[in-house]
């Protein structure tokens, strides 16, 4: 079955990927960024940003960071959006030997508090308008240093001011009171301009990210992401865009990055990916605000637009979107959820591009099968193993099972994490004993090694291409005096493709939807919290007691 997928890979994409020109993921993006040096690597507002001086202000925060003494692979905890900030703290934070804890700014304080002190940070970063969820953190004694970036830094004296001022005082988006002890973002890159730095001694094994993500058991776990893993999923995109993009380089190509880079899509496509090949990445700081989204597509016409559904279903019915010009777009990617054939058909007549889907999890770094970027259409499928990656459909028993029959979709490759952050016994009954990780997803594979997503064995929510597990929305509802028990099950969604709805059998018979949706937005991230909830007077069990979710789904 191996050779099957590989004989279907386009021209030109190997089935292999090496990653010997490189000794950390540090270095494939200093490499980038030397090479690269006088073009815009990001962008913000209108203001760029080169890859010299990316590499330059990440190289300051890199120097701050070492000279506050932490230990060897301290962890850095970065909250923030798409603002300039993120990919200079991103990369400044591996050039400074530590390991990155990329935080979603939605966070309640108890999911925030949960991944501090999980992951033991040392240092966060994080951005104003959230700093309030920050404070509200107790029991974090291992952060020792918080740095505060406003929305207009590093956007130059003018416009800076202006960004600032509209956020804080018309969006009124600034913190209730400033934090107290904290660094602000300026202060730290001018401190660290006039410190030294020394290279850190890393390897290809190292671990260069913590990814959040349920786990298989839906408590908070974070996926150890190595410098290998990182390095390898970048030259395996790459391998698979050279189909659509290939006759375009080298010259620089134009990324629209309306994904958040804090999830594991967007870090590894938008931000690495994008890096290495030279692009410029456009930033959104609000990929729902579709007015600055539009205006961003309109003064930088994108070549790669990385998406989801819901970010794809949403510009499709904006009025607006089909005046845009097209002309650019050589390859638009979906990834995070499933991509809904009405959505890619409208998408194909509208712009005269496909969407490719393709398949990940935050434990595989993210990406692990593509459709061949050159395609003409949807296929329903989640395309190809990438190049050096094998995917093996097992069995109850983890026992292979045959072409076109159903499984659990196992996978091996260097792209795989090295496991659970301080979670052995997770990370052990995620993978077979020849090392495949079992991903919790049912589906099989045809005859031409083409892999077709069918159901999930976990009962893992997918609410714009965020995970949300019930286990943890049950446990936030069930602390409620007037809950006698609970259950939470996802449910088709039009614009986020699931959603969450919560079934609660009240000990409190004056219990209201409004106390329970309240209850929730304290300790949940929105896309977290039910869109609908249904009283019973008993919930569906198993003969031993287990709450059966698939009875309440179906």
């Amino acid at each position: 079955m191996k050779s099957a997928w590989i004989n279907s890979y386009p021209e030109g994409v190997p089935a292999t990927i090496s990653t010997d020109g490189y000794v950390s993921l540090v270095d494939l993006l200093e490499q980038a960024c030397e090479r690269y040096g006088p073009r815009t690597a990001v962008q913000s507002f209108g203001v760029p940003l080169t890859y010299a001086k990316l590499d330059e202000e990440a190289t300051s925060f890199a120097k701050w960071l070492q000279s506050l003494k932490l230990e060897s692979g301290a962890r850095v905890a970065l909250m923030m959006p798409n603002v300039l900030a993120y990919p200079v703290a991103l990369l400044g934070t591996l050039k400074a030997g530590c390991v990155v804890v990329n935080v979603n700014p939605l966070c309640t304080p108890r999911e925030l508090g949960v991944q501090l002190r999980d992951s033991g940070a040392s240092v966060i970063v994080v951005f104003e308008s959230v700093a309030d969820t920050l404070e509200q953190v107790t029991d974090c004694e291992g952060l020792l240093h918080r740095v505060v970036v406003s929305p207009g830094d590093m956007l130059g004296p003018f416009k800076s001011s202006v960004i600032n001022f509209g956020a804080r005082h018309i969006k009124k988006l600034g913190p209730k009171k400033p934090m107290v002890g904290a660094w602000p973002w300026r202060f730290v890159l001018r401190l660290g301009r006039d410190l030294s730095w020394q290279a850190p001694d890393l390897s290809m094994d190292d671990l260069a990210a913590l990814q959040y993500t349920g786990g298989t058991t839906g408590s908070p776990r974070a996926a150890m992401l190595t410098h290998r893993n990182l390095v390898t999923n970048v030259l395996q995109v790459q391998a698979v865009a050279q189909p659509a993009l290939g006759d375009l380089l080298p010259r620089p190509l134009t990324m629209l990055t309306a994904l958040p880079l804090y999830h594991v899509f967007a870090m590894t496509v938008c931000g690495l990916y994008a890096l290495h090949a030279g692009m410029k990445s456009v930033l959104v700081i609000n990929p729902r605000d579709r007015a600055s989204l539009l205006y961003a597509w309109r003064k930088d016409p994108p070549h790669v637009l990385p998406g989801v559904n819901t970010l794809f279903n949403a510009l499709l019915n904006e009025a607006q979107f089909a005046k845009l010009d097209f002309r650019h777009l050589r390859l638009a990617f979906g990834g995070g959820m499933a991509i809904h054939q009405a959505v890619a058909e409208r998408w194909v007549a509208v712009t005269g591009r496909p969407l490719i889907e393709g398949y990940g999890l935050s434990e595989t770094s993210p990406v692990v099968s593509a459709n061949p970027t050159n395609a003409s259409a949807y296929s329903g499928s989640i395309g190809l193993p990438l190049p050096s990656t094998e995917i093996c459909i097992v069995d109850e028993q983890g026992v292979p099972v045959a072409t076109g029959e159903r499984g659990e979709i196992a996978v091996r490759g260097p792209q795989v994490m090295r496991g659970y952050w301080n979670a052995q016994e997770e990370t052990d009954a995620a993978r077979t004993p020849d090392g495949f990780f079992l991903t919790g997803d049912i589906g099989y594979i045809d005859a031409q090694g083409y892999v077709f997503l069918v159901d999930r064995k976990k009962d893992l929510i997918v609410v714009s291409g965020f995970n949300v597990y019930p286990s943890e929305v049950e446990a936030v509802v069930s602390s409620h005096p007037g809950v006698l028990e609970c259950a939470a099950v996802g449910v088709p969604d039009s614009s986020t493709g699931e959603a969450v709805k919560l079934f609660v059998v009240p000990s409190d018979p004056l219990l209201s939807e409004d106390a329970v949706e309240e209850w929730c937005a304290r300790d949940l991230s929105r896309y977290k919290c039910p869109r609908t909830i249904e009283f019973r007077t008993e919930l569906p069990k198993s003969n031993v007691g287990k709450i059966l979710r698939r009875a309440l789904r179906s």
